[in-house]
Order: structure tokens, then C-alpha cells, then sequence
């Protein structure tokens, strides 16, 4: 794994409805151009310190993250609430007027992809180009309606066990690949202690994963319309170890049939969907070379 050199982060904050974001800005953004416009990178619920492998690989441009409200350094009034896509979306929106330097190019992975979607279906001249790489949009799949009753059920469980059952039953659901069965629901439970989770319930309910499956997660759809008619070159990528539009995994598959949607080819990122990590949260993807071809589809000319 390759790390490069580059500015430190100057960070700043910004006051929104009902929250305060925390964001960082590598590099100066007053050396950007319309040619050479910020790049960001986005998760959600996933923090700034996700991306700080995939950011050293653009020493070259002026690189912004952020913490969605409620995640890392990022505050919200009310920390057990749902958050929605559009709160996420208005979120970025005022981050984006806030810099001052639109339209940007963004890189949204997982649910960041979903946030950056709703974006450029409601803000349709912030974005010169997206990158949505594995947006988890389960209404655009055949087996929706199962994977809204997974979602749900996963949420019943935070509520009445807490987070390691939950999030148990989260990763096993995320992790299977294919369609939704149809007796999913009726199946043994997973153990918490086999991905590392504690099967005791804390009593907290203000898990920012949970809130954002609260505020919509997989039932989501994807305006696929609106963002047709924006401007912004909309890219959608999908894992390589992810599997393909059947047989994947869910955000893979959302994925195949976003393009599809939209009429466009997937690009195929090195990894799976951790693809870009590098050793954060203990997860290492192929961040070398998920950033070489990150890098190729941005410099890629963008149609006027």
C-alpha cells in the first residue's frame, strides 16, 4: 500500500438545521479552478477518517471530508432521531455553499453514494461529476419489498436488544449475496461474538448507522429521473470481489441496476466494497489501486 505526501487538513465547522458538521480541507481552496474543482470524498454514516488512505492518493487536488451529522465530530440536536437521505443531501448541500468553489467533483461510497444521488436529484448544479460507488439503493432491486422487511426487522432488533445483535444481523444481511430469500426472516438469528460484537445491550440507542436505516437505508429509491436530466456526470461503480448484478451483494447489485437505469456502464473498482480502505476500522481493501482507477475515471474529459 502506497501513501502519499500532502497538505494537512485545515478543519473547520459549519451549523446546519438541527446539527453542527465538522469537515476538513486538504490543500487551498482558492488554487481550484473550473477545470481542477474540489474533490470530495463521503460516507454515511461513515466519518472523515474513512477516507484518509484514499485522500493521500490526491496530493494533487484540494481533497474535502466530512462527518455526517450525528457520526464522529459531527453533532445533532437530536441524537436518536432518523436521519433521511434529504437531511443528509441539504447537509451537503450547505457544506457545498459554504466552500464556495462548485461545482465539485465527489466520490460517495455505500451510503455516501445514496446521500450524493439525492443530491443531484434535488441540487442538480452542485456536482460536475459523481462517483457512486455501491450505493446500498434496495428499491431499484426485484426483491425490494423483502429488503425493506429485513431492514425493519433489523431495526425492531436495535430496539428491543441493542446494537451487537443488531448490527450482527446487519452484517449478515449486507454480506449475502443474491436475493433476499423468502424465509429470511424465519432464519436463526446470528451470534454477535462472531463479528466481534458484545451480545449486551448498553442501553444506547443513538447509533448512526441505525438512525440513517431509520430515515430510509435500503427502502430508498433512487430518483433516477431527475438525476437523468442534471448536468452532472453521474459514474457508478461496483466492486470487483462483489459480485455481479444477481448474484451480488446488495449495494452491488443496486449498483448494476442503477447504470442500468440510467442507461450507463458500471466501472469495476478493485476490492469489494471496502475497496479503498486502507487499515482503517482494521479493513484493507486495494487502496493503490482503487485510487489509480478513481483517478482515471475523474480525469476521464467530462462532457460539456
Amino acid at each position: 500500500m502506497t501513501t502519499h505526501p500532502g497538505p494537512a487538513p485545515t478543519t473547520a465547522t459549519l451549523p446546519v438545521e438541527g446539527a453542527v458538521l465538522t469537515y476538513d480541507v486538504r490543500g487551498d481552496l482558492a488554487s481550484t479552478t473550473p477545470d481542477r474543482p474540489p474533490l470530495l470524498l463521503i460516507g454515511a454514516p461513515m466519518p472523515a477518517t474513512g477516507f484518509a488512505t484514499l485522500a493521500s492518493h490526491f496530493p494533487d487536488r484540494v481533497v474535502v471530508t466530512y462527518d455526517p451529522r450525528n457520526t464522529g465530530r459531527s453533532t445533532r440536536d437530536e441524537p436518536t432521531a432518523a436521519v433521511t437521505t434529504a437531511e443528509h443531501a441539504a447537509d451537503l448541500h450547505a457544506l457545498l455553499a459554504a466552500l464556495g468553489r462548485g461545482p465539485v467533483d465527489l466520490f460517495g461510497s455505500s451510503g455516501g453514494a445514496v446521500v450524493a444521488l439525492g443530491l443531484v436529484a434535488r441540487y442538480p448544479d452542485d456536482l460536475r461529476t459523481l462517483v457512486a460507488h455501491e450505493p446500498p439503493a434496495g428499491g431499484l432491486l426485484p426483491d425490494a419489498e423483502r429488503l425493506a422487511a429485513v431492514q425493519a426487522d433489523i431495526l425492531d432488533t436495535y430496539d428491543r436488544e441493542g446494537h451487537g445483535p443488531a448490527m450482527a444481523r446487519f452484517i449478515a444481511h449486507v454480506m449475502h449475496r443474491g436475493q433476499v430469500p423468502a424465509d429470511a426472516l424465519g432464519a436463526p438469528a446470528p451470534d454477535p461474538a462472531m463479528f466481534g460484537l458484545s451480545a449486551e445491550d448498553d442501553g444506547r440507542r443513538d447509533d448512526p448507522l441505525m438512525a440513517n436505516l431509520r430515515g430510509g437505508g435500503a427502502r430508498d429509491g433512487v430518483d433516477v429521473e431527475a438525476v437523468g436530466r442534471a448536468a452532472t456526470r453521474v459514474v457508478v461503480g461496483v466492486g470487483a470481489q462483489s459480485g455481479g448484478p444477481t448474484d451480488g451483494e446488495m449495494a452491488a447489485r443496486s449498483g448494476y441496476a442503477l447504470a442500468a437505469a440510467l442507461g450507463v456502464e458500471p466501472v469495476v473498482f478493485p476490492g469489494g466494497h471496502n475497496g479503498f480502505l486502507g487499515g482503517e476500522f482494521g479493513q484493507t481493501g486495494e487502496p493503490d489501486a482503487f485510487a489509480a482507477t478513481l483517478r482515471a475515471v475523474l480525469e476521464s474529459p467530462v462532457p460539456s
